[in-house]
C-alpha cells in the first residue's frame, strides 16, 4: 500500500512539474509584461484589464513580456486605430531579443496603417538570425478598429501558423533539417508596440502621418500563452518526451476545416507574397517550395 501511494504521488509531482514549466498565462498586465519605453504613454481601463498604447508626434510606446519562450501558443486580442491611421504601425510579434538585433529570430504581425476608407492591411514577416525579407500581406475581412479581434501564433518545431480570429492566414513550414529559415532554437519575448513608419507603410510611403490627429491609439486585452517557459540551459517542456498540445501531431498540420479557412483566405486575401515575386526573389527561396498543406 505505501508503495503504491508513493508511486502515486511521484505521478502527481510529474504531472506538477510539466505543468508548471508548459505554463499557461493570463492575468494582469503587470503579471506578464513590462514596459519598453515612454510609460507616460501607456495606460489601462480602471479595471486594468484592457491596455492602452499611444503614439504622438514625440514617440510611440511598448511592451514585452517578462519571459521568454520556445514554442507554444501565443494570442491577445487588440483594437487598432481608429479614423485616419496612415503611417501608423501597431505592431504584434514575438522576438529573441530586447530590440533589432542582428542576430535575432522574429514572428511579426504588422497592423499597417491607412486613410479612411481604404483596406485594412497586415503584414507577417519571419526572421531567422537577422534576416527576414519573408513579407506577406493580407486584406482584412473586418474592421479591425470598431472591436477587439483576436491575433495568435501557434509556433512548434514543424510548423508556425499566423491566425486571425481563429482563421489560419499564413502557414510557414520548416523541412526537418538545419536550414537558413525556420526559427526553432532562440526563446523568444512577445512584444507589442506603436510607432511611426511614414517613410514605409502606407502606399510605400506615400501617405504621410496626420499629425493633427495624434494621438493615435491601439488597445489591447485578453492575453494568453499556452507555451514553454524557457529556462537555461533547456526547459522539459520541449524535450521529445514533453506531452503539449501545440507540439503534437495534431498540430503539426492544419485540420482540414483549417485547410478549408486558409484556402479562403489564400483565394480571397492575399496581396503580396514574397514567394511569387521574381523580381525581388529571382531564385526561389528554400522554404517556398514547402507545401503548407502537408
Amino acid at each position: 500500500m505505501e508503495a503504491k501511494a508513493s508511486a502515486s504521488l511521484g505521478v502527481i509531482l510529474l504531472l506538477v512539474v510539466v505543468i508548471a514549466e508548459a505554463a499557461v498565462s493570463k492575468g494582469s498586465f503587470e503579471d506578464n509584461f513590462s514596459i519598453m519605453w515612454s510609460e507616460n504613454h501607456f495606460s489601462t481601463s480602471k479595471d486594468g484589464q484592457i491596455w492602452y498604447l499611444s503614439l504622438d508626434k514625440e514617440t510611440g510606446c511598448g511592451f514585452q513580456t517578462k519571459q521568454r519562450y520556445r514554442f507554444g501558443w501565443f494570442s491577445m486580442k487588440l483594437k487598432l486605430v481608429a479614423g485616419d491611421s496612415a503611417g501608423v504601425v501597431t505592431a504584434y510579434y514575438m522576438c529573441s531579443e530586447n530590440g533589432a538585433g542582428p542576430e535575432r529570430d522574429e514572428l511579426d504581425f504588422e497592423f499597417l496603417g491607412n486613410r479612411t476608407g481604404q483596406p485594412f492591411l497586415i503584414q507577417t514577416n519571419v526572421y531567422k538570425n537577422g534576416t527576414g525579407g519573408r513579407e506577406m500581406r493580407h486584406m482584412l475581412w473586418f474592421d479591425p478598429t470598431e472591436d477587439y479581434h483576436t491575433y495568435s501564433i501557434l509556433w512548434n518545431n514543424h510548423q508556425i501558423v499566423f491566425f486571425v480570429d481563429r482563421v489560419p492566414i499564413r502557414v510557414f513550414k520548416n523541412n526537418g533539417k538545419e536550414n537558413n529559415f525556420f526559427p526553432n532554437e532562440k526563446p523568444m519575448y512577445l512584444f507589442s508596440s506603436i510607432w511611426n513608419a511614414d517613410d514605409w507603410a502606407t502606399r510605400g510611403g506615400l501617405e504621410k502621418t496626420n499629425w493633427k490627429l495624434a494621438p493615435f491609439v491601439s488597445s489591447y486585452k485578453d492575453f494568453s500563452v499556452d507555451g514553454c517557459q524557457w529556462k537555461d540551459p533547456y526547459p522539459a517542456c520541449v524535450s521529445t518526451t514533453a506531452k503539449n498540445w501545440w507540439d503534437q501531431y495534431s498540430a503539426w498540420h492544419l485540420s482540414d476545416d483549417q485547410k478549408k479557412d486558409y484556402a479562403w483566405v489564400q483565394r480571397n486575401l492575399v496581396i503580396y507574397d514574397y514567394c511569387n515575386d521574381s523580381q525581388r526573389y529571382p531564385t526561389l527561396p528554400e522554404e517556398c517550395s514547402l507545401s503548407p498543406w502537408d
